[in-house]
């Protein structure tokens, strides 16, 4: 295990290149959704004021070596971050801002179910500091809301989106398609269901059947048969046209915005920006001066089960599980499985930045070559970036790039 650096080692040019981010997860929901493999879990019973203790003591413990890097963007995932105590928001907010530069026009974005109880607590957490709320509302179709295991109506959710309007100049929502037996038709009707909202932004995902989710062993006895490949690409093809038309182009591959309007902190993230990540299962990347024309990056990793996080907190005033080094092959690899998934794809500068080495000098030149010649990737004086047709097939791109 590598040893904490000094404040005065960190690299300074990844933060001003692609922002830093904090992320604070909050692993507890009501429900498990039966396609959800994040980190969450249902507890009937939570001390708050025990977990906003752990929070902070966790944030001291990464602000000890982060400490001047400008903080661009706070995000509260989850789990369910609506559930918190607006007044632990509020700690970790005020928080970040005595132990880290809190830029002026910083993001923090807290993420929330859009049930009625917990729309009702918007107005706590915007005087608590949040300035943008996710909305995980995953469909405007009552039956379809049933079979993804949620626990609002479309009504409801519509009726949270309002309140969303009310409090927070920027909000978002997001939507899961793809769904078994879904048309090309019935879902750019629920689109335009969403768009009547007026969302300066939409995060519009692809349902996946993840490993060791509801979702999976029912696919697994035949139960649950996901749309072939065909009807996804006609799915994602539908997507892309019925948002750009509307002012709503895709930045990312699930993620469609107004120009400006895109999330400041995921952009970090596909940047391959620098994040610190607190709270049980959090990771964060954080780079390090070592000498070299690229520094260090450090790859951390929080204890998963909220209870081993909440033990080790309270016993050694953190609970990182992991933290390594990322070897050259491995930050490569990671710059451009989240780059190209950007619509402006990898900046040349960032990339020499993080690498080392321009794109063409360290990717396979024959695969390079016949992905640029056959339409699926581009690479000139700016940037590497995929095509709409590979973005299409980022994971086949993906594996040919990085064999």
């Amino acid at each position: 295990m590598s040893a904490p650096a000094s404040a005065a080692a960190v690299q300074p040019q990844t933060a001003a290149r692609a922002g830093f981010g904090i992320y604070v997860h909050w692993p507890f929901c009501r429900a498990k959704c039966p396609y959800c493999d994040f980190n969450s879990h249902v507890r009937e019973t939570i001390d708050h004021a025990r977990w906003r203790r752990a929070l902070l003591a966790e944030l001291d413990h990464y602000a000890s070596e982060t400490s001047y890097r400008p903080v661009t963007s706070i995000v509260f995932g989850g789990g369910t971050p609506s559930l918190m105590a607006p007044e632990t928001v509020a700690a970790a907010i005020e928080r970040i801002g005595d132990r880290w530069p809190l830029a002026g026009d910083a993001e923090i974005t807290l993420e929330a179910n859009p049930t009625s109880v917990e729309a009702a607590g918007f107005a706590a957490f915007r005087a608590a500091g949040v300035n943008r709320v996710s909305l995980g509302v995953q469909a405007l179709d009552d039956a379809a809301l049933a079979f993804l295991g949620r626990q609002h109506s479309a009504r409801e959710a519509l009726a949270a989106v309002a309140v969303a309007r009310r409090h927070f100049a920027r909000w978002s929502f997001d939507m899961i398609y793809a769904r078994p037996g879904q048309s090309v038709a019935a879902w750019e009707a629920e689109l335009a269901r969403a768009l009547a909202e007026d969302p300066a932004h939409l995060s519009l995902y692809q349902l996946t059947i993840e490993e060791g989710t509801v979702f999976h062993g029912a696919w697994r006895r035949g139960e649950l048969v996901p749309p072939g490949e065909t009807r996804a690409a006609d799915l994602f093809e539908a997507t892309q046209d019925v948002l750009a038309a509307a002012g709503r182009p895709a930045y990312e591959i699930s993620n469609h915005a107004r120009p400006g309007e895109e999330c400041r902190h995921n952009l970090t993230y596909w940047r391959y920006g620098d994040y610190v990540g607190v709270g049980p299962g959090a990771h964060g990347r954080i780079s390090l001066r070592d000498g070299t024309a690229t520094g260090r990056k450090i790859a951390t990793r929080q204890h998963r089960a909220p209870e081993a996080w909440l033990a080790a907190v309270e016993s050694t005033g953190h609970a990182t599980r992991e933290r390594r080094d990322i070897g050259p092959d491995e930050r490569l690899a990671e710059m451009v499985m989240m780059g190209l998934r950007l619509r402006a794809g990898i900046d040349r500068t960032a990339f020499r930045q993080e690498v080392g080495a321009e794109p063409e000098e360290v990717l396979p030149n024959t695969a390079l070559r016949q992905l640029i010649e056959g339409g699926f990737l581009e690479l000139d004086a700016e940037a590497l970036r995929a095509t709409d047709a590979g973005r299409l097939r980022l994971d086949a791109l993906l594996a040919r790039l990085l064999a």
